[in-house]
């Protein structure tokens, strides 16, 4: 079950990431913003994913504050889907990395 559980929190992750492009690339802006915004604001985020959520994170944080950024990452993501006039992806993707969370929590794998 951890494993089905880890698969689809990966998914999770490859879709903020997309929902973040997708905010980027639809902006009303020149083609130079959108393309700034498309590929930096995803990038951004992995930045940070793999700085401090990721198993290998480069920079170890306590649970708590891991958490708090894995949060960060995917709240971004959800609002930058919405900000994208797709408010109910956005809501859809915060749902479930925090129902999917919690089933981890409660299947015994740490933060």
């Amino acid at each position: 079950m951890t494993v089905v559980l880890l698969a689809f929190a990966f998914l999770l992750e490859l879709a903020a990431l997309v929902a973040a492009g997708w905010w980027g690339f639809t902006l009303d802006a020149g083609l130079p913003v959108r393309l700034l915004a498309g590929l930096g604001a995803p990038l951004l985020i992995a930045v940070v994913w793999g700085t401090f959520c990721s198993p290998r994170a480069t920079v170890p944080l306590p649970a708590a504050a891991k958490y708090a950024a894995q949060a960060a990452c995917f709240v971004t993501g959800g609002v930058l889907l919405a900000l994208a006039g797709r408010p109910v992806p956005a809501v859809l993707l915060v749902v479930l990395w925090v129902a999917d969370s919690v089933l981890l929590r409660l299947a015994g794998d740490p933060v």
